[in-house]
């Protein structure tokens, strides 16, 4: 479920290979993964926008080489010296064929880093739209994911028509998890924590705050609690 505080060890866990990268296509051949970062020292510039419901996601560099040029200063690429897609290239690949109407977009779990050590599950997007940008030195690959709901049965087809949701922004997550201690805020245990919305509008209406979002357990989360003891 979205929302759900994860070391990146679990994120491993889940996705079966170790996430060394970025971005990762077609992980288990029904999804692919992201992890993201607004943080002002992250190596991308990812945002949020449409009031919490896009993600737009910055392709990744050249791996840094002691003989090769700085990454920042080359092209992203969409295709090894080899010939082989990089991963931009097919995630490129992928939203281009959406957005053509070829394919159905791709479904693409989010993790996003909070702070050292603390990731939050951002929930399945819709991959639909991507294109290269150039920022004065090189350019860059830019890809645009919905936050959709009900996708994350990958046994199901791809809904192109699901409905979008908002996601709880960044600062309010990292305002939170220091407020309650990285801690349950009814029971004080540390593990298989969410980030609870406590005024179920700010879900369908409007960005919550700090106010509106509590750290809950499994046990004690309303959404979460059913069959846990």
């Amino acid at each position: 479920m979205s929302d759900d505080v994860i070391t990146y060890d679990e994120m491993c866990r889940r996705e079966q290979p170790r996430l060394q990268r970025g971005m990762s296509f077609r992980i288990g051949k029904n999804h692919s993964v992201v992890l993201m970062s607004v943080l002002p020292n992250a190596p991308y510039r990812d945002r949020i926008e449409d009031s919490g419901t896009t993600l737009v996601y910055e392709g990744h560099d050249l791996r840094r080489s002691k003989s090769g040029p700085n990454p920042k200063e080359v092209d992203q690429p969409l295709r090894y010296p080899n010939g082989a897609k990089t991963p931009n290239g097919r995630f490129h690949e992928a939203a281009q064929d959406a957005k053509a109407g070829r394919r159905l977009p791709e479904r693409v779990r989010v993790y996003e880093k909070l702070c050292s050590g603390v990731w939050s599950y951002n929930g399945v997007f819709h991959l639909v739209d991507s294109w290269i940008e150039n920022d004065k030195i090189r350019a860059v690959l830019k890809f645009k994911l919905l936050a959709v709901e009900g996708e994350e049965d990958f046994e199901q087809p791809v809904r192109p028509t699901a409905e979008l949701r908002r996601l709880i922004p960044t600062q309010v997550k990292i305002v939170v998890w220091k407020r309650d201690g990285g801690k349950c805020s009814a029971c004080g245990r540390s593990d298989e924590l969410h980030f609870h919305r406590t005024n179920s509008r700010s879900r369908d209406s409007a960005l919550p705050d700090a106010t509106d979002v509590r750290l809950l357990c499994a046990r004690h989360n309303p959404a979460k609690s059913d069959g846990v003891k």
